[in-house]
């Protein structure tokens, strides 16, 4: 096993890290505060090459290997990982395309991010969160011209109110559950396509999270990915994939909390010496030592048995999940270290506990993670 970091992987994390340094760490509570991220960003995102990061070589993009995508998404997390998740969510909505399309579905996808477009994974119903198979929104084939008509409503949508194009999952039995779920493609723009609410989230705020209305929305057969029914196997496959990077978002957090709560311990005094000399305090950051660099492991493990082309399913669930944890759990005792002053806004250690704490939730929740590692290890 050798998931070492090539030369070329570090400089281009060291050119991401001095990215995320200078545009995105300074602005991260301000655009926290706003709800939205700051104007341009997107943009410089797009120029660095890390709003298409998951785009193939053959389709134009830099065809990174998953070790370096997961090195990448470390550095954004560490400077917010609400500006990581909306990144983020144009890979995890390009994989079933990648997983099922057909060339020129694989074609028309990465252009819109090939041209610094944004997308959007839409499965989530308010109906069906863990439970994909209550997918309710129902896809209607018309058999005079092929076509199908799609109705229902998604919601907690990544990128929802700014995507180019969605990856869309419906159902086409009348009887719902996992055999009748099928994905689409649906551009924006598509009639009777809108965007609902937007959502006024605990953490990860400058991403755009928002609901999404079919009202009788026509697409051409060529906009199904797979076959009817696939959806369901796609979606599976997609969020193995996406699961390590997750953990990787989540080691960025942690690191960050963790680097912000040693700089705080060895300036802060308190009985006359700084407070990392006390034992305890020790005890505390090397707990999170040990955690972040177990779950960054665990995260580079998932990435590298996946490049090789292994069944990782089991080590991708334990990465998200391991790293999602530690990320709440380093976040939380930063704060316990920092005392008041990591309860305050005056310090970025907050703001990061909030942003964790969906991190354990979305893209499979932790608990959903312990069935899947259950199930691989007695089956």
């Amino acid at each position: 096993m050798d998931f070492a970091i090539t030369e070329e992987t570090l400089e281009l994390q060291q050119m991401v890290r001095e990215f995320v340094e200078k545009e995105i760490t300074p602005y991260a509570a301000e655009m926290d505060k706003e709800n939205h991220m700051r104007e341009g960003l997107v943009e410089q995102a797009f120029e660095m090459g890390l709003t298409n990061i998951m785009v193939p070589e053959e389709y134009d993009g830099m065809g990174v290997d998953s070790l370096t995508i997961a090195a990448i998404y470390e550095e954004l997390g560490k400077g917010c990982a609400g500006v990581a998740t909306s990144f983020a969510a144009n890979s995890l909505a390009t994989l079933p395309v990648l997983i099922a399309g057909t060339d020129e579905q694989k074609r028309q996808y990465c252009d819109v991010l090939n041209n610094g477009g944004l997308a959007a994974f839409a499965l989530t119903e308010p109906g069906a969160g863990s439970d994909a198979g209550s997918v309710a929104t129902r896809a209607v084939k018309n058999k005079e011209d092929g076509t199908y008509t799609l109705n229902g409503s998604k919601m907690f949508i990544t990128n929802g109110g700014e995507a180019e194009i969605f990856t869309v999952f419906a159902n086409t039995r009348k009887t719902g559950g996992i055999r009748g779920l099928t994905a689409f493609i649906i551009p924006k723009g598509t009639p009777g396509f809108r965007v609902g609410k937007k959502e006024d989230k605990m953490g990860i705020r400058p991403s755009n999270t928002c609901e999404l209305i079919l009202e009788d929305v026509v697409v051409p057969e060529s906009a199904r990915l797979g076959r009817e029914g696939e959806g369901f196997r796609i979606a599976m496959k997609t969020l193995d994939s996406a699961r390590p990077f997750v953990g990787s978002i989540s080691v960025g957090i942690a690191q960050a909390a963790m680097d912000c709560c040693i700089k705080y311990a060895k300036e802060r005094r308190q009985f006359g010496q700084p407070i990392a000399s006390f034992q305890l305090v020790q005890q505390m950051i090397a707990d999170m030592g040990i955690k972040v660099e177990t779950a960054r492991l665990m995260v580079q493990k998932a990435c590298w048995m996946r490049d090789q082309g292994m069944d990782f399913a089991k080590e991708a669930a334990m990465a998200k999940c391991y790293a999602s944890d530690v990320a709440m759990q380093v976040t939380t005792d930063a704060i316990q270290v920092m005392g008041g002053y990591g309860y305050s806004k005056e310090y970025p250690v907050e703001k990061m506990m909030r942003d964790a704490k969906i991190m354990q939730i979305y893209e499979g929740t932790n608990q959903i993670q312990r069935l899947v590692i259950a199930n691989k290890m007695l089956y």
